[in-house]
């Protein structure tokens, strides 16, 4: 079974940004991330990116990583039997591998839950790690299961969606608040 990560344990003055789904698809994003010199970890569903997945190429040259969100994110996935979900993961793993050229590493489970059986599917499809999140950027602020503030080694979810911008600002200014550096999670765990 994989572990199951949260935060990366560590004093070290690092933040993990990590982008989900892939509905919303603007140059704007890929600037944001790119005048802010920032790498993050995106969490694609083919649900959502089938109409355009070369759109997310823009943050690889960038240097930013592909990761699993499951082929059809569903949000029940957690619920399913064993075989649906490493369906779900293996699938988009082969996809990923066949658009990105490479293989992903994480898996995040749509909207978070995940189980033992889920543990052992991501596993099988070839994870080290379910990736879920402490601080959450989300409707142009952000949000935190412990504390108030980001600390280091939190890993902070964000999404693909119309309020990208705000939510992006909203990160960093929780980031620089709390004198943190943004780092890739694939770079710090020595994963890439």
């Amino acid at each position: 079974m994989v572990p199951v990560l949260t935060k990366i344990p560590t004093q070290q003055k690092v933040v993990f940004l990590t982008i989900d789904d892939g509905a919303n698809k603007t140059a704007q994003e890929i600037a944001l991330l790119k005048s802010n010199k920032i790498k993050a970890t995106l969490f694609l569903a083919q649900a959502f990116i089938n109409d355009n997945p070369d759109f997310f190429k823009g943050f690889q040259t960038d240097g930013s990583m592909v990761e699993d969100h499951s082929v059809g994110h569903l949000l029940n996935l957690v619920q399913l039997p064993y075989s649906q979900q490493k369906a779900e993961i293996c699938g988009m793993a082969d996809f990923e591998q066949a658009h990105y050229g490479r293989r992903p590493v994480f898996f995040r489970p749509p909207g978070g839950p995940y189980s033992e059986t889920m543990r052992k599917a991501a596993a099988d499809c070839g994870m080290k790690a379910i990736i879920d999140w402490e601080a959450k950027a989300n409707a142009g602020g952000m949000d935190y299961q412990c504390g108030k503030s980001l600390r280091p080694g939190d890993i902070v979810l964000m999404h693909f969606r119309p309020e990208f911008a705000a939510d992006f600002q909203a990160f960093l200014t929780a980031q620089k608040a709390a004198g943190l550096d943004v780092v890739l999670l694939e770079d710090y765990l020595k994963t890439g």
